[in-house]
């Protein structure tokens, strides 16, 4: 039996990366800080993919095991023996697993000198691999062939897993949620061995345009959403609910369609207006899934990362100045993120938003734009004016003092 190690046993470990292995014959080894989570996996053997939609369904995934991310060599001998790894961890939590990834490897290099090793990097980040490379490269040394030995594979992770409430997470420790949709885009350049025959990889040849239509169409619409919907109504808990709006809908759409006007003039010949517009339709009609229970705050929240300067709302605005194409529905759309102050079904605040209040929001627009956005005051000053007037709109519309 093959094996794949993945570090992360949250969302997209399990319902996504794990389950596709898992359902195509391989051995699932799950390298996780959360002993609970490993203690379950060891005893059971298996968990439940809850798939939410017109029907419910459930997906048994099957043969596997987990191991503390503490034990280093018991990580690293695992790494040495895997026919495929896999770094299912958030962002701003890779640069904990890849000195972990390098000790597999090293040790993978003692047992054979001749054995590549792929990485599939299950993060929405854009030039995820060559922050990785960048980041092995220091761990390994100079002596170590990374380049023939490591293959990088870029992903865009398009399956939508929503926050499982208290009582979920009690019932089950090791169920998750997910929508219906099952395909994993990866980059089939950054293979060094045949890629896996597993059921639902999408290899592309531009991964780049495909990684920015997830960020420019799939989580800036997201965010659209989740942003108009806050300010429309406070007592929204779901998107479906904001997008039952028929104006929240449009504005959506609209943001959505402005930034795949953008996506074509960035990468000529990649996508055609025709297919963009399909999958918009597509993904709002997957935001609207009632069963899957995705609500605002998990949407929205985490402002310091999704109104940073290369993410899905200031990273679009960018591209769009850089081809001199319309961005005024997303300059509105992340204006509206500004006022963003949705909470958990605790009625508490994502910790980071309480800090873009506090540290940000007081100081007012332009300081928004320029330490949070990234934007320049003196070469981008369209930015600064269109979210002062739309600010402004937004404040009165909406009754939001200070």
């Amino acid at each position: 039996m093959k094996k794949i190690v993945i570090f992360g046993a949250g969302n997209i470990g399990r319902s996504f990366i794990g389950q596709l292995f898992s359902r195509s014959g391989y051995e699932v080894v799950f390298v996780d800080i959360e002993q609970p989570i490993i203690e379950a996996l060891n005893q059971r053997g298996y968990y439940n993919v809850v798939i939410k939609g017109k029907d419910e369904e459930i997906i048994r995934v099957d043969n596997v095991r987990g191991v503390l991310a503490s034990d280093e060599e018991k990580v690293a001998e695992e790494i040495s023996t895997a026919d495929i790894i896999s770094s299912c961890v958030g962002s701003s939590a890779l640069i904990h697993v890849i000195p972990l990834v390098a000790l597999g490897l090293k040790k993978r290099y003692q047992k054979n000198k001749d054995l590549p090793l792929d990485i599939i990097i299950a993060v929405n980040m854009r030039n995820a691999e060559e922050f990785f490379r960048k980041e092995l490269k220091k761990a390994m040394g100079p002596d170590y062939p990374l380049e023939r030995l490591v293959g990088l594979v870029e992903t865009s992770i398009g399956k939508m897993v929503p926050i499982m409430t208290k009582k979920d997470r009690e019932e089950d420790i090791l169920q998750v949620f997910a929508e219906p949709y099952n395909t994993l885009i990866l980059n089939k350049k950054g293979f060094k061995n045949p890629i896996p025959e597993v059921e639902g990889l999408a290899p592309k040849d531009n991964m780049k345009a495909w990684v920015d239509r997830k960020l420019f169409i799939h989580n800036l619409g997201h965010a659209a959403a989740a942003y108009i919907g806050y300010l429309h109504n406070r007592d929204f808990v779901y998107l479906y609910e904001a997008l039952a709006v028929r104006r929240i809908w449009e504005k959506t759409e609209e943001t959505m369609m402005q930034s795949a006007d953008i996506l074509m003039k960035e990468h000529p010949g990649e996508f055609t207006k025709t297919g963009l517009v399909e999958h918009i339709d597509d993904l709002l009609q997957r935001f609207e899934n009632k069963a899957l229970g995705d609500t605002i705050y998990r949407v929205g929240r985490d402002l310091l990362r999704k109104l940073g300067p290369e993410d899905r709302l200031a990273g679009a605005v960018k591209l769009g100045l850089k081809h001199n194409k319309d961005v005024d529905r997303i300059i509105y759309a992340l204006t509206c993120g500004f006022y963003f102050r949705a909470t958990d079904e605790s009625g508490n605040m994502f910790e980071r938003d309480k800090e873009f209040v506090e540290r940000y929001y007081k100081k007012g627009i332009d300081h928004i734009l320029t330490e949070v956005c990234g934007f320049d005051k003196h070469n981008e000053r369209m930015v600064f004016g269109k979210c002062k007037k739309y600010a402004k709109e937004i404040k009165s519309q909406y009754n939001i003092e200070g």
